[in-house]
């Protein structure tokens, strides 16, 4: 099974590592980020067959105008991976957090992530036909791990975790699977500025699997879920994290 399928923040990091395995079975894609083309052009490079659109996840004004041009390109959106998301603006102690900085972080990864699956999913129940479809959230360890530096990335993917088990809940009678990933510490742009921190913990054992996650580790668990060979199992949590959040003594 293949479809078409929008990924947002598909031209690097996670996304670009479920584009890629996407693209090689067979899917059609459509990349959705805030950056004009032309700044990431290079990166598109690499997904040649990909359509690219310019779409910033704050501005929920615009939703239907995405999903429009990606119709007329490509046809309806069969599988949509919420992947785009924010980290804390700053780092560091809550107590000190502003508000500006506490919304910025919400109005993206929580705000633009909900308003872009609810429209998403009311154009799959308006076409007729049985089809499988799904919807994938990626959040993140910081669902459950807490970073107190980092509160409000933390919380906006608890919230984000709350926000997959509903649509399954809400789609699971119209065939619509829905699923969350929550990656551990993944190499990637997001990741770079704290590599030598990740490194340092990563060899004193914090990772049970010994090193970094690759965003292609995403990219393999994301394919049975859009093909419905996990169907049955929507809602589910699906740690691609290397263990690290396993509980340990």
């Amino acid at each position: 099974m293949s479809g078409v399928a929008l990924i947002t923040g598909g031209q690097q990091g996670i996304g670009l590592g479920i584009a890629t395995a996407l693209r090689d079975a067979g899917w059609r894609l459509a990349i959705a980020a805030e950056q004009p083309p032309e700044a990431v052009r290079d990166a598109m490079s690499a997904l040649p067959e990909a359509r690219y659109y310019q779409h910033d996840l704050a501005e929920i004004d615009t939703i239907s105008s995405l999903l429009d041009a990606v119709e007329a390109d490509l046809g309806p959106v069969t599988a949509l991976i919420c992947n785009a998301g924010v980290p804390a603006r700053i780092r560091g102690d809550m107590l000190e957090m502003l508000p500006e900085n506490f919304d910025w972080t919400m109005n993206i990864n929580l705000r633009g992530n909900f308003f872009l699956a609810q429209q998403v999913a009311r154009r799959m129940l308006a076409r007729p036909g049985g089809e499988y479809r799904a919807i994938i959230f990626v959040t993140s360890v910081s669902a459950e791990m807490v970073s107190v530096e980092r509160a409000e990335y933390c919380m906006s993917k608890a919230g984000a975790s709350m926000m997959a088990k509903l649509f399954a809940a809400r789609l699971a009678g119209d065939n619509i699977g829905v699923f969350e990933l929550r990656p551990g510490i993944v190499e990637t742009p997001m990741t770079a500025a704290v590599s030598g921190k990740y490194d340092a913990l990563i060899a004193g054992g914090l990772v049970p699997a010994g090193r970094w996650g690759k965003p292609a580790d995403i990219g393999r668990v994301v394919l049975p879920l859009l093909r419905g060979e996990m169907a049955f199992s929507t809602g589910s949590v699906i740690a691609v994290d290397g263990g690290l959040s396993i509980p340990r003594l």
